[in-house]
C-alpha cells in the first residue's frame, strides 16, 4: 500500500508534469506573438478561475491517489509516464509548431500531406483537430499525440483516463461469476492505447478489446500494448457508428475523450453501438471533456477552447445531453462525476 512519502513523491511528480506544460505553452506563445502573429489568441483567464482550476487540479490528484491506496489499481500506474518518448518527440513538437501556426491563422482545418488518403472516412473525422499536421491519419501524428495531450492538460491526461477504472471494476462486480480470463472490454476510439494500457494494469486476466478509425493510431497502440509480456492487443479498424461485433458480446465497454468530436447525431449513433455490444447487466463508462451543465463556473475555459483548438463539435457538446442520449439508447441508473476537466458517465444496461 503507497505510504506518506510515495504520496509527497507522487504530487512532485505531478506538480513537475504541470509545470512542463504551463512552462512549454508560455514558451509556445510568446514564440508564435514573435515570429508569426495569429488572430487566435488564448483569452486571459481570470485570477478566481485559475484557482478554481488549481483546486480541481488538487482534487484529482488526491483522488488519483486515493484510488491507488485502495488497490483499484498498481501504485505503479501513478508515476507511468512514457519520459524515453517523451524525450525523443519533444523537439518534434517544437519543429511543428510553425505549421501549426499558419495552419490555425489561415484557418486549414483539412490540411493533409499527399500521401495521406482520406477517402472512405466520414467527414467530421476528415480535418485537423488541434491543428496538429497529419489530423489522425499519420504515424506522424501517433507518435506525438500522447506528449501533445500531456501538455495540453498539464500532465493530467492520464489521471484523468484513471477515472474510469473504479467504476470500470465496479460494474464487472455483475460478473463476479465470470472467470476473469474470459471478461471481455471494448475501449470505443482506442488511439494510441493508453486506456487499454490502464484498464490492463487494473485488471491484469481481463480480454481486451479495442477499435479505432486510424490505422496509424493503431499501429502505435499495438506497439504500446505489445510492451506487455504476453500481450496478444485484440485490435481492428471500425467506425464507432457501427462496430463490428456481435450483440451483447462485452461485459464492459468503455470511450475516452470522443464525444466531444463528434456531431450530436453520430454521438447517439455511437452510444446506440455501445449499448448493442454491451451485455445485459454489463456497463459502459465514458469519459470526456467536462460541460456547462456541472461546471459552470469553467464557461470561460470551455468557451475559449474550441477557438483556440479546433475543435469544431466541442460548442455543441459543451451542452448537449447525453444522460439522455444513454438513456434514449436504452442504459439506466446513468450517473456522472466531474474531476478536474473531465466528466465520467457510468451507464449500466439493465439485466
Amino acid at each position: 500500500m503507497p505510504d506518506t512519502l510515495t504520496k509527497l513523491t507522487y504530487q512532485t511528480f505531478q506538480q513537475g508534469k504541470n509545470y512542463f506544460g504551463l512552462a512549454h505553452k508560455i514558451l509556445s506563445t510568446r514564440l508564435m506573438n514573435l515570429v508569426s502573429p495569429t488572430e487566435i489568441q488564448s483569452r486571459p483567464i481570470a485570477p478566481d478561475t485559475l484557482l478554481k482550476i488549481q483546486q480541481r487540479l488538487n482534487q484529482l490528484l488526491e483522488t488519483d491517489w486515493q484510488d491507488a491506496e485502495q488497490g483499484i489499481y498498481p501504485e505503479s500506474l501513478l508515476f507511468d509516464n512514457p519520459w524515453d518518448e517523451f524525450f525523443l518527440y519533444y523537439p518534434a513538437v517544437w519543429l511543428d509548431l510553425p505549421q501549426i501556426w499558419q495552419r490555425a491563422k489561415q484557418k486549414q482545418h483539412q490540411d493533409f500531406p499527399p500521401d495521406i488518403n482520406t477517402e472512405g472516412y466520414p467527414n467530421y473525422y476528415v480535418r485537423n483537430f488541434h491543428h496538429q499536421t497529419g489530423g489522425y491519419f499519420s504515424d506522424f501524428s501517433a507518435k506525438l499525440y500522447d506528449l501533445q495531450v500531456e501538455i495540453l492538460f498539464g500532465g493530467t491526461a492520464d489521471p484523468m483516463r484513471r477515472r474510469i477504472l473504479a467504476p470500470l471494476k465496479q460494474g464487472l462486480q455483475a460478473f463476479a461469476n465470470v472467470p476473469p480470463h474470459q471478461v471481455r472490454i471494448l475501449d470505443v476510439a482506442c488511439g494510441t492505447g493508453r486506456t487499454l494500457k490502464l484498464i490492463r494494469a487494473a485488471l491484469p486476466e481481463a480480454s481486451l478489446f479495442g477499435t479505432d478509425l486510424s490505422p496509424a493510431y493503431l499501429r502505435k497502440a499495438n506497439q504500446l500494448l505489445s510492451q506487455n509480456p504476453g500481450e496478444l492487443p485484440q485490435l481492428l479498424q471500425a467506425n464507432a457508428e457501427e462496430l463490428p461485433y456481435l450483440d451483447n458480446y462485452f461485459h464492459a465497454t468503455t470511450c475516452v475523450f470522443l464525444f466531444h468530436e463528434l456531431p450530436g447525431p453520430v454521438r447517439q449513433k455511437v452510444i446506440d453501438q455501445c449499448f448493442r455490444v454491451t451485455q445485459p447487466g454489463g456497463v459502459f463508462v465514458i469519459c470526456d471533456s467536462i460541460q456547462v451543465s456541472d461546471s459552470p463556473d469553467m464557461i470561460p475555459v470551455m468557451e475559449s477552447f474550441h477557438e483556440t483548438f479546433h475543435e469544431p463539435f466541442y460548442k455543441h457538446y459543451m451542452t448537449d445531453n447525453l444522460v439522455e442520449r444513454l438513456e434514449k439508447a436504452g442504459f439506466q441508473n446513468v450517473t456522472t462525476q466531474t474531476h478536474f476537466m473531465s466528466k465520467v458517465f457510468v451507464a449500466h444496461k439493465p439485466a
